[in-house]
């Protein structure tokens, strides 16, 4: 395909100390490199980042890149681009420094800032050292993982759809029943991008990482917990790419989906299908403190002694 996967995220934050604490020691991103404009880059294998945060205090998605795998699939998707009438620009070279790829062009729709790349840069020399104990992320060919769209108008939609799937080569995975949200791959994950035209106050919805181990998992979960990070949907699995997961907000207000197990697509088999459910079981939503002072007061139970005991204290 034209796109081989989710390269990099560039988020627009508005308290990076509390995003690079949340990364480092929830998510276990290691922090690699703090860069003269204020951007923190947080890597979870080989390249040199996965996620860009940059201190513009928008709280949202600033831009998505989908990398390609090479020079004739990045020219390709330039010429697909120009055929649907979307007009890009070319990075200028103090933004390929900043992205840490060889080429890149960048075209918006509906509010989505998109950058389609060739020639990440990668630190084989350099292991990746997670901000705490996990056994790694599930990149490689799969790229950092899933991101959920959300275009500015609920008219753009089909847009956004024809631009991921004419120009970009993605492929359908399946849907909801209701149609609201689509879900599409590019690479075996079973899918990349989620599209929603639900009413969103932010151009993302929530990302998607994968961890290699079950536990890996488990403990984030207890530890977001133990810290009184706000866990908006509890361990379940997914009905589509039958992911065991639990969803967290990010100190920008959006979502983080930390999972394992997620099933694989072989576009020789695979089967387009639509679900009435969104997960198998689990994935329960907990009720959300409405204010700042009911979060902080939840914070301060959970480091009392009036607290029950959590996994790491009993």
């Amino acid at each position: 395909m034209p796109v081989s996967q989710l390269g990099y995220l560039g988020l627009g934050v508005s308290d990076v100390d509390a995003w690079e604490e949340f990364a480092t020691n929830v998510l276990g991103m290691e922090a690699i490199e703090h860069a003269e404009d204020g951007t923190v880059y947080l890597r979870m294998d080989e390249h040199h980042h996965r996620v860009a945060l940059a201190p513009s205090g928008a709280d949202d998605m600033l831009y998505v890149g989908w990398q390609t795998p090479n020079r004739e699939q990045y020219e390709e998707v330039k010429v697909k681009l120009l055929a649907a009438g979307v007009e890009y620009s070319q990075a200028t070279p103090e933004e390929l420094a900043n992205r840490h790829v060889s080429d890149m062009v960048k075209f918006e729709v509906s509010g989505l800032n998109m950058e389609v790349y060739v020639g990440p840069h990668v630190l084989f020399e350099r292991p990746f050292s997670p901000g705490r104990p996990i056994t790694g992320f599930k990149t490689g060919e799969l790229g950092l993982g899933h991101v959920g769209l959300a275009p500015e108008r609920a008219e753009d939609f089909e847009r956004v759809v024809q631009i991921l799937t004419e120009c970009l080569g993605f492929k359908p995975s399946d849907a909801g029943a209701d149609g609201v949200e689509r879900f599409f791959h590019c690479n075996p994950r079973e899918h990349t991008a989620v599209v929603s035209n639900r009413p969103s106050a932010k151009h993302i919805g929530h990302f998607m990482i994968e961890l290699n181990s079950i536990d890996d998992v488990g403990r984030a979960y207890d530890i977001a917990d133990e810290q009184g990070v706000w866990i908006t949907q509890r361990l379940g699995r997914h009905t589509n790419d039958h992911m065991i997961s639990f969803y967290m907000e990010t100190p920008s207000g959006f979502g983080v989906e930390y999972g394992w197990g997620g099933r694989t697509v072989d576009d020789a088999n695979w089967q387009v299908t639509k679900h009435d459910r969104f997960s198998m079981w689990g994935h329960r939503r907990p009720e959300k403190p409405e204010t700042e002072e009911e979060r902080e007061a939840v914070r301060k139970f959970l480091a009392s002694p009036n607290a029950p005991p959590t996994p790491a204290s009993r």
